[in-house]
């Protein structure tokens, strides 16, 4: 018995949010995703960490929103994604998709939440797909993390398997670097694509390589492939929102802005402390009923607005002696 929305909940849901009636899209699914790719129709992804942003992406009719572990860079400030709190990811992965239920929402394995054991693995990916209402879960992994996935997708769960450049192994490497500029580490990526195809995964992401070696592994499998600066033969294209939106004070290099919200925000919060400055704060205040008012100003209070009476002070009652 399913637990989800039904239609009409979902579509009340979203009026609520601002949706006019009748125009919210058809609900994305990992199989319209898989159908894309089969017809050479290109599905666009953005990362996404609050129900708000969410909001605004599906309406934008963007096909699928990561919540990734780079929120640990972009959200709490670390310098690295290995920082990641699970339970973090968990809470933000639901926000996502509350804000975008008709969107396929990929959750992201933080740092050592699998590496331990198999049973961790699945434990913790299915902690994403009930607590965390993820469609998707993605595992940043290499050929050797095969017998991981498979235990994972034979549970039930789909997977998403990110090769190529992984930043949770940015330690090892001194930073992250490109992948697959060499032919036997291509190589290596088209083996580890395969055998993550053979595992079970439902789809592959590869990061930070060649556009030959991209296209490669898109011609070696059978499931759609998203690129993270890998050239533009993957099935879809990903990108961390802030970089798009503008955000980012040194976005990556395969990572071109389309706005410029950093400086527009920057613009605001000026305007504000100006605004501020000035008593001049806008919008609509409140005010009291007249009988009220006067009800209030005969008890003392707001008759002097140049000395407000404050909370507990006591009017004197004499002469104090001398």
């Amino acid at each position: 018995m399913s637990t989800g929305y039904d239609t009409a909940a979902r579509e009340a849901d979203h009026r609520s949010q601002g949706d006019a009636p009748g125009t919210a899209r058809k609900p994305i699914t990992l199989r319209a995703i898989a159908e894309m790719a089969r017809k050479g129709e290109r599905f666009a992804c953005l990362t996404a960490y609050d129900f708000t942003t969410a909001r605004w992406l599906e309406r934008a009719g963007v096909h699928l929103l990561l919540a990734g572990d780079s929120a640990a860079n972009v959200v709490l400030g670390f310098d690295d994604t290995i920082h990641m709190p699970l339970d973090f990811a968990v809470t933000i992965t639901a926000a996502v998709k509350r804000g975008a239920a008709r969107t396929v929402v990929m959750a992201d394995m933080p740092f050592m939440s699998f590496h331990a054991s198999d049973e961790d693995a699945v434990r913790n990916a299915g902690r994403f797909m009930t607590e965390g209402l993820a469609d998707i879960v993605k595992f940043e992994v290499d050929r050797s993390h095969a017998p991981t996935i498979e235990r994972v997708t034979r549970s039930g769960i789909p997977v998403c398997a990110h090769i190529g450049t992984r930043p949770q192994m940015a330690a090892m490497t001194s930073g992250p670097r490109a992948s697959g500029r060499s032919a036997e580490s291509a190589l290596e990526l088209i083996e580890a694509a395969r055998a993550m195809e053979g595992a079970g995964a439902s789809m592959l992401l590869i990061e930070a390589v060649p556009a030959e070696v991209a296209q490669a592994v898109v011609e070696s499998v059978g499931v759609p492939v998203i690129g993270i600066g890998a050239g533009p033969a993957c099935h879809g294209q990903i990108l961390v929102v802030n970089d798009l939106l503008g955000l980012t004070d040194s976005p990556p290099r395969f990572a071109a802005p389309v706005a410029s919200l950093g400086a527009a925000i920057q613009e605001a919060g000026r305007a504000w402390v100006r605004n501020v400055a000035a008593s001049d704060i806008g919008g609509s205040g409140y005010s009291m009923p007249e009988l009220e008012l006067k009800r209030l100003r005969e008890a003392g209070i707001g008759s002097n607005p140049e000395s407000p009476r404050r909370s507990g002070e006591t009017q004197p009652t004499g002469t104090p002696n001398s």
